[in-house]
């Protein structure tokens, strides 16, 4: 029997070797269309390029695509479980043909694949064309050999598909698998179509018009192939069974859901093992990439697809947490083919784990209340929408949740009753936000929240995608439309702009349309927690709610302010290392350009310990191990070792980031924080690391501000130049410049000391040499000297009054030196007459001649300073005066 996994590679070959590039799925979370929650068909990748607004390198392509409908128009959520081929997660088998072959050849491979590849009976197959469609009816009889009985004409929008009201579309064909007379049902078309005899196993799309308005269609000036046909189908096909949960990758769930609940997998409870199976391939696909549970949009939609499962676990007698348990059996069926689920599979088992303990302690009590209020009614007696919105407010039971249980009961619930609810919290949530005393500007981010939600933040996983205008605001105030020039604000219903926070500045980039408008973003910020504001300015075109957009990050930016970001976690851990425990951020800025982060510590760091840090930040990088991201309750993380950032507000839910350790061992790595920020995949990507300046902010807190990448490496190049340039100016190698210049301080050491004696000697001696004797005066029986010097140091002062003063034997010295217009003054009184005169007293008396004030010192020895060098002729006078 051939495993899924076999008949994924074989059509992926087979295609390859008919020259159709194989391409990797494309996320859950359609990058290209905003109008999706989620990627529900092969073509979602390709929709651009079939209109022409996207052109690539090759024109056959094939894949195997992920999808999930479980939300919006397509969502199968409710049914998976208690039907034989609903799933809301399934791999959609596609080839693609970009306005190279059409009918003719997407008929012959199909054809080709299905009875030679995959060996599958042509007596036990049949098609379908749209009724219109007499060419595909002309080929499947040439080219497959099908009698006229088997090619069945259909009449209906069943087989011609349109993507939309207008755009491209065309003429369907259906390849059919007739399970035999044992299975109840008729062919399509018959009046027992619905019966599950004949199974559809793949569709050929022919796109081949356009539609310009209704009733108004031209052909295609290249037409173009899609088809899709989805790999649990084929499967159940190919390994001889009828029901999709019974193919090996399904089943591999399924039986090790019922080992670890004891109950039999094919029992009375299948359906619980099967949307546990289906649930845990949607729940760990969306996780991967990079959705995670919520309470607005996609989050919303996997926390719903989750707890429907939970809740089957707990039908099935799990006593503990079981979702989480199941993911390396998933991850062993497919982790081969899809490297996203290897890779995150420590972030889905922390995920679902979390997220099934939590919803464990509310769960027994919702139930009990559902009960209480069931047991009141009469058979099949609706539920009332208030008390559904308590089960969804209080015990976090989503609506279909509630809807699933009562459908045992045959029971349905007013849904009515429960918007009304929903309408009266909301209201009761703004009044209290009023009353709150938030700014009044605020107001204006608090109406748009309730009008147009949350903003989904997909920018985790990407910098490119396509978002709808949701609401603008020009001047303060919301608006329908922008024109050319104007400054404003654009919010949109998903991006990947990052929004400032937790340090990491708010991402740039642009956002343009379809027309030709271009608005350019320089900056984004978040309100209201969630809610991202697009700041700008309409650089061309014009702009109106609804419009979709093209969405494109800064790439260069955010891949250097992502190495800024996440060597904050490095160096707070490696200063904690070096420093000590005491250690602990308190803020920090990551930009584009460079890092600074603040921390609490007592003095400055010295050469070596900055050295220390450096090197072990450093060795981190050289690792390169990768950087994980799991999702925790706060207590959980910190129990665990994360580190809270300071200053932060942290939710019932936090993202764990770790670097710098083995991959999914949270204990044994470098550095875990609780963080919403953006960050490198491994810490190889930041580069390097450098500190560039290290300095106090306030008292007892630190800060260094640091460079990474090409900046540090920018920064380090012209530091080394700077020392070529000093050795070559001293004309010794850069090798040999430390020890040169050691000797040339030593050197100028030795003269600045021998002109200060020179100078001492000088002003002594009044110009006339060093063995000159001072002229003093006397002034009332007291011997007084005086210097009035240019261009002296101030710190030659002392010693020459006490040169003066020596000389002198007994009495009074005042010296003056004059520098940029100011003076220095320093009064010195010999021992014996510091009891009539006190040198502090003196020089303030100066000081003030030359419109100074103040001074200090000993009795002996004063010094001090004023604005006015040229008064210091009046302040040798105003000495003088008071002497006598």
């Amino acid at each position: 029997m051939a495993s899924a996994n076999d008949i994924r590679a074989k059509f992926l070959d087979y295609f390859a070797q008919n020259g159709h590039r194989v391409v990797d799925s494309s996320p859950l979370v359609p990058r290209n269309d905003p109008t999706l929650m989620f990627t529900n068909a092969g073509m979602v990748q390709f929709k651009n390029v079939f209109t022409g607004q996207e052109h690539r390198d090759y024109n056959r392509a094939a894949t195997s695509q992920k999808c999930v409908r479980a939300g919006g128009k397509h969502n199968d959520l409710e049914n998976v479980g208690y039907t034989a081929r609903h799933h809301t997660f399934f791999e959609m088998l596609g080839n693609f043909s970009f306005g190279d072959y059409f009918k003719d050849l997407a008929i012959e491979l199909a054809w080709n694949l299905v009875t030679k590849e995959y060996g599958l009976p042509k007596d036990k197959l049949l098609v379908t064309v749209f009724s219109e469609d007499d060419e595909a009816f002309d080929l499947w009889k040439k080219i497959a050999g099908l009698p006229e009985s088997k090619i069945i004409r259909i009449p209906t929008s069943d087989n011609f598909w349109q993507m939309g009201d207008t755009g491209p579309c065309g003429p369907c064909s259906e390849i059919f698998f007739d399970h035999g007379d044992k299975i109840p049902g008729g062919p399509p078309g018959s009046p027992d179509e619905d019966g599950d005899r004949f199974i559809e196993i793949w569709n050929l799309v022919f796109m081949q018009f356009e539609q310009i308005e209704p009733g108004n269609r031209i052909n295609l000036p290249k037409p173009s192939i899609d088809t899709g046909m989805g790999l649990e189908r084929i499967s159940a096909v190919l390994q001889g069974k009828h029901n999709n949960y019974d193919i090996d990758t399904m089943r591999a769930i399924i039986e090790a859901s019922a080992d670890l609940t004891s109950i039999d997998p094919d029992g009375a409870q299948s359906a619980s093992h099967k949307v546990i199976a289906d649930h845990l391939r949607a729940s760990s696909f969306l996780i991967a990439d990079g959705v995670l549970p919520s309470n607005e949009g996609r989050g919303y939609v996997l926390r719903r697809i989750m707890r429907r499962a939970m809740r089957h676990a707990h039908m099935l007698g799990a006593k503990d947490p079981l979702m989480h348990r199941l993911v390396p059996v998933l991850v062993k069926q497919m982790g081969g083919h899809f490297e996203e689920l290897r890779r995150a599979e420590a972030l889905i088992t922390e995920t679902l784990k979390l997220e099934e303990t939590r919803f464990k302690t509310t769960l027994d009590r919702g139930l009990k209340l559902l009960d209480d209020e069931t047991a009141g009614l009469p058979e099949g007696g609706e539920l009332s929408g208030r008390v559904a919105f308590t089960l969804y407010d209080t015990y976090g039971f989503p609506l279909d949740l509630t809807r699933d249980i009562l459908r045992g009961q045959g029971r349905t619930v007013d849904e009515a009753g429960y918007d009304e609810a929903m309408a009266e919290q909301k209201a009761k949530a703004r009044k209290a936000w009023a009353g709150s005393g938030e700014a009044a500007t605020e107001t204006v981010w608090f109406d748009l929240k309730e009008k147009v939600g949350a903003t989904e933040f997909f920018g985790y996983e990407t910098e490119k995608a396509e978002g709808v205008v949701a609401a603008l605001v020009k001047d303060g105030k919301p608006v329908d439309s922008l024109s050319e020039g104007d400054s404003a604000i654009l919010i949109a219903n998903q991006t990947p702009f990052y929004g400032e926070s937790g340090g990491q500045m708010g991402d740039h980039g642009t956002l343009t349309t379809a027309d030709g408008a271009v608005f350019t973003v320089t900056d984004t910020q978040k309100k209201l927690g969630d809610m991202h504001l697009h700041i700008g300015t309409l650089e061309k075109g014009s702009l109106k709610i609804g419009e979709a957009l093209e969405m494109l990050v800064d790439g260069d930016r955010r891949t250097r302010l992502r190495a800024n970001h996440s060597v904050t976690h490095l160096a707070h851990e490696a200063l904690r290392r070096v420093l000590g425990d005491h250690v602990t951020q308190k803020g920090s800025q990551v930009g584009a350009d460079s890092m600074r982060f603040d921390f609490a510590h007592p003095k400055a760091m010295s050469d070596s310990e900055i050295d220390q840090v450096e090197r072990l930040v450093n060795a981190q990088i050289r690792m390169n191990e990768p950087v994980v991201t799991r999702l925790m309750t706060p207590d959980e993380a910190i129990k665990a070792g994360a580190l809270a950032l300071f200053g932060e507000k942290y939710g019932e839910e936090v993202r764990v980031v770790s670097m710098g350790g083995p991959e999914g061992d949270l204990g044994h790595v470098y550095s875990t924080e609780l963080c919403g920020g953006t960050h490198v995949r491994r810490t190889g990507d930041i580069g390097l690391f450098k500190i560039v300046s290290e300095g106090a902010v306030a008292a007892g807190v630190r800060r260094v501000e640091c460079l990474t990448g090409q900046a540090a490496l920018d920064y380090l190049s012209g530091q080394d130049n700077r020392v070529r340039a000093a050795a070559a100016a001293l004309k010794v190698r850069p090798v040999d410049l430390e020890e040169q210049v050691e000797t040339l301080m030593q050197q100028r050491k030795a003269l600045q000391r021998e002109v200060s004696e020179l100078t001492r000697k000088l002003a002594a001696g009044g110009g006339g040499g060093a063995s000159t004797a001072p002229e003093a005066k006397d002034i009332a029986g007291i011997k007084f000297a005086s210097r009035v010097l240019d261009g002296v140091n101030p710190k030659e002062l002392k010693p020459l009054a006490d040169q003066l003063k020596s000389q002198i034997g007994s009495g009074v010295v005042t010296v003056i030196a004059v520098n940029d217009g100011k003076a220095s003054v320093v009064v010195g009184v010999t021992d014996d007459l510091t009891g009539r005169f006190d040198a502090v007293q003196l020089v303030r008396t100066a000081a003030e001649a030359m419109g100074g004030k103040g001074g200090g010192g000993r009795p002996d020895m004063a010094q001090g300073g004023a604005p006015d060098g040229s008064q210091a002729a009046n302040a040798v006078g105003a000495v003088e005066a008071a002497l006598g």
